[in-house]
């Protein structure tokens, strides 16, 4: 089957073998797959290992066999899979053995993939193939840090520093439908407009300085996953008492924060990563009923994963960029 790996010191499109279905296992023919900021790191964190690894941690696709003891699905069913494997039940942190689809496991820039029934999704039918193929992993990572972590609540004032990922799309629109004000920032005037459409009641300019521009406004919880280049300015403006929730760092990972500052503002400080099924699965029952849908910036062919990759290193994107495994727009 054709794939894009990791293999040695190269990333590359080519034919591997073709995986085998095991017991409580399903093999799915993959329609689509999501490209996430992980997947650009994994060959720095891999090494030169000399196996190939398929990347890739978001997909949707077609149930084309199911194994043995495989109850809940049938041949013919479509489905998303959750990336994040080991972590059934809401919890703290995720629990010892707790892994993502794409490293060490083959992930989803294939056209099949063979992965445990229980993790697994029924596709909402709502989604085009383009949408619930990119969903899973920014879409649920989001939900946690708003829900499980920020707690968000309905007239609170949520700050999300950059507007363009897949997660801050997610983002906006999850907060949007459960009441809360939402603020993002951008250096872009193009995603800032986007932004204001997908529904962010304010769109502030990245270089700009916050603590004047958002003089007026009370910020219960910021979002954040840039690390070091905003960290600071966002405790800046973050209320006293209010709560900061990180989930990433796209810039460095080491910050220097005034720690007599921070407990005099009696600040909370969460951290985040993915989520539970149990999240994934209230997440999904969310979107249905608010019609949400995942913003879908740009499509590549899986031969040209290459592109895509370099395309979300410069950040050109605005919401997810998907993999389409067959071809063109199949929606």
């Amino acid at each position: 089957m054709k794939a894009f790996v990791h293999q040695g010191d190269t990333i590359a499109f080519r034919e591997i073998k073709e995986p085998v279905t095991g017991k409580g296992m399903v093999k799915i023919k993959l329609k689509v797959a999501g490209l996430n900021h992980r997947d650009l790191n994994i060959p720095k964190r891999r090494g030169s290992q000399p196996e190939p690894l398929v990347l890739g941690s978001d997909g949707a696709g077609t149930i084309v066999e199911t194994g043995a003891g495989v109850t809940a699905f049938e041949e013919g069913d479509e489905v998303i899979l959750n990336p994040g494997l080991g972590w059934y039940h809401n919890s703290d942190a995720p629990p010892a053995g707790f892994e993502i689809l794409g490293m060490p496991d083959d992930g989803t820039f294939a056209e099949y993939i063979v992965i445990a029934a229980d993790h697994v999704e029924k596709k909402p039918a709502f989604l085009t193939w383009e949408e619930a193929g990119v969903l899973a992993l920014s879409g649920l990572t989001g939900y946690r840090a708003l829900v499980t972590k920020g707690n968000i609540q309905p007239g609170q004032t949520l700050f999300i520093p950059g507007a363009g990922s897949g997660v801050a799309t997610f983002l906006i629109q999850f907060a949007k439908a459960m009441g809360a004000r939402v603020i993002v920032s951008s250096r872009s005037e193009k995603k800032r407009e986007k932004a204001r459409e997908l529904g962010a009641d304010k769109a502030i300019d990245t270089n700009s300085d916050w603590q004047e521009v958002l003089a007026e406004e009370q910020i219960d919880l910021v979002i954040d996953s840039v690390g070091r280049a905003t960290f600071n300015r966002s405790l800046d403006i973050l209320k006293k008492g209010g709560r900061l929730v990180s989930f990433g760092a796209t810039t460095e990972d080491e910050i220097t924060i005034n720690i007599r500052k921070f407990f005099y503002g009696q600040y909370q400080l969460f951290g985040s990563t993915m989520g539970s099924r149990e999240e994934l699965r209230a997440m999904l029952q969310f979107m249905e009923e608010h019609k949400i849908r995942p913003v879908v910036g740009k499509i590549f062919a899986l031969e040209e994963t290459s592109a895509a990759f370099n395309y979300l290193l410069e950040a050109k994107q605005f919401g997810k960029v998907a993999l389409s495994i067959e071809g063109g727009n199949i929606s």
